[in-house]
Order: C-alpha cells, then structure tokens, then sequence
C-alpha cells in the first residue's frame, strides 16, 4: 500500500472511530460536569484526533476536527454554534500537542504538547464561551460571565487534562500496533526509553485523574462549597 493512501486510510479510521465514540457518548446518560451549563458533557474524541496529529502532523488535525464536527453537527441542539466550538476546541487542544510533539519526537515531548493543549484550550475557549455561548444559550451575556471561569473555565480545563491523561496511555501502544502492521514507520523512540517513559507517565496520568475527579466534583457542588 503507498504511503499516502496509508496515510489517507489511517486518518480515516481515526476520524470515524473519533465520531463513534462522540455517538456514543451522546446517547449514555452521563449527567452535565456544569449543572448551570448542561451542553458541557465529557466526551473522548479528542483522544483519537490527537493521536492522529501525534502520527501524521499538527496539519491532519484541521481536517480531521472539521468532518468529525460535521458529522457530529445534527446530534446537538446547537448546530452551527456547537460546530464552532467542537472544531475550535479540538483544534487548540490537538494542533498544540501535535505541534510540541513534531518538534520533540519523544514521550516527554508529548506529555509536554498534551499540557501546553490543556492551558491553550482552556484560554481559548473562555473567550470563545463569552462570545458564542450567549447565543445558543438564549440568555443574558452577564449569566454566561457569572459561569465563564468557575464554570466553563474549568470543565475545559478537567475535560482536556483527562483527554491528555488517557491520550498518554494509549497512544504507545496504538502507535505500537501501526508499525508492527507496517502501517507507519518505526518510531524512534527505543524500546528502554518508550519503558521508562511509560512508567512514569502512568504515575502522572494517575495523579492527573484524581485531580480531574476532584475537579468533577466541585463542579457538582459535592465537595469545596
């Protein structure tokens, strides 16, 4: 198989897992992490665009954001306003991390590019919220400030550390499986290295899932109030 219809065929794959995984998402009975603002719900498809920028490129992921948005568009009540903001926020998060990565193409280099896709997104997003949100929301713009930090700030900023938590776990051995596929190339990183790696981004992923599951519950309004 030629290395672009390989290439075409995994970031295929990748954006109709990343879709299915937001179908299914969409239909659980998972409860709003904000209760003020019930269009926040975790959903994990931005764990495979990511892993796609990891593989191909911060560039693959504009693409990628853009038909999984498209065709996530008719299931949320928020049409075009939902689309800006899933391909804005996917984008922020992913073309960051994959943009750090691409210039250190090493574990630590994408446990770096996941946290700077954190804070990126987080910034980005609350101004985003202050413009948009208003809108589709049907409400005064002050309700929407009065949420904006403490709210949406921080449902961004939870989301998208357990988005890069779970990311840090999958993507080696994703990435593992493609080369002995003969999907990719051979990474570069050693065998040695990758293990030493992963010990220690399994430490950190832990502790940021904990931090995460604190975060979800002060958002309820369960602990810290």
């Amino acid at each position: 198989m030629k290395t672009n219809t390989k290439k075409i065929t995994i970031l295929a794959m990748l954006s109709a897992l990343a879709f299915l995984l937001a179908l299914l998402f969409h239909y659980l009975p998972i409860p709003p992490m904000v209760p003020a603002a019930p269009f926040l719900k975790f959903e994990p498809k931005d764990i495979v665009i990511v892993i796609g920028g990891f593989l191909y490129g911060p560039l693959m992921v504009v693409p990628m954001a853009l038909v999984v948005g498209l065709l996530e568009m008719p299931l949320s009540a928020t049409w075009l306003y939902g689309l800006i903001m899933n391909v804005a926020s996917t984008c922020a998060f992913a073309c960051t991390a994959a943009f750090i990565y691409k210039k250190r193409r090493a574990i630590s280099g994408a446990a770096i590019g996941l946290a700077a896709g954190v804070i990126v997104t987080t910034g980005v997003m609350i101004p985003l919220n202050y413009l948009i949100t208003p809108f589709f929301m049907g409400v005064p713009r002050h309700i929407v400030v009065a949420i904006l930090v403490s709210g949406i700030g921080l449902f961004n900023f939870v989301k998208y550390a357990l988005v890069a938590a779970i990311t840090m776990q999958l993507y080696v051995p994703l990435k593992t499986a493609l080369v002995k596929a003969k999907l990719i190339a051979e990474p570069e990183e050693t065998a040695e290295k990758q293990t030493k790696m992963n010990t220690t981004s399994i430490l950190v992923s832990a502790l940021v899932v904990v931090a995460c599951v604190l975060g979800i519950l002060y958002l309820n309004g369960i602990i810290f109030t």
